[in-house]
């Protein structure tokens, strides 16, 4: 019985000559660091990021590596080599895929189709995963109160007057 290794995806990035994903990863029981390059094929200007980004994650040559690594993640990679191949520097590449991925406050998602709504979701999802603290970090505090100054009366409304009313 082969025994199912685990790696632990350290860093990712892209280098542009030869296109390529880079993954800097550890195995599971080891502390030796290494360097996994996964040749970007059949990519070009014109192809569709989040489908190659998928096809990579779920190649079963890289599936074990790029566990750790999030879909996300592959796909901006493959933003910045598209935005590469189209002649924008890099800084042009990365501003562009920021304004694509941002969540603008104002925007009534209800009037979304259901790609774009889960497209939002999956934004705020992982920016949730990366701003919530955990048991284990150690500025975690199980039970913050906070009092919250009250500057002006506050209104009633009709719906919380008394429960014993008429409904």
């Amino acid at each position: 019985a082969r025994t199912v290794m685990t790696y632990i995806a350290k860093k990712c990035g892209i280098c542009f000559q030869p296109p390529s994903i880079i993954l800097i990863y550890r195995e599971d029981n080891k502390d030796k660091t290494r360097q996994r390059i996964m040749p970007v094929r059949n990519f070009s200007k014109f192809s569709d990021c989040g489908l190659a980004a998928e096809q990579l994650k779920n190649n079963p040559r890289h599936k074990a590596y790029l566990e750790g690594v999030s879909l996300r993640q592959l796909k901006k990679l493959y933003s910045l080599l598209k935005g590469h191949l189209g002649g924008e520097s890099l800084a042009e590449s990365l501003e562009k895929f920021r304004q694509e991925e941002a969540i603008d406050p104002e925007e009534d998602m209800n009037k979304l189709d259901d790609k774009e709504l889960a497209k939002r979701k999956s934004i705020m999802d992982e920016l949730f995963e990366k701003n919530r603290k955990k048991k284990d970090d150690p500025d975690f505090i199980y039970d913050i109160e906070v009092e919250f100054p009250q500057d002006e009366q506050l209104e009633s409304c009709g719906w919380d007057m008394e429960s014993g009313e008429e409904i």
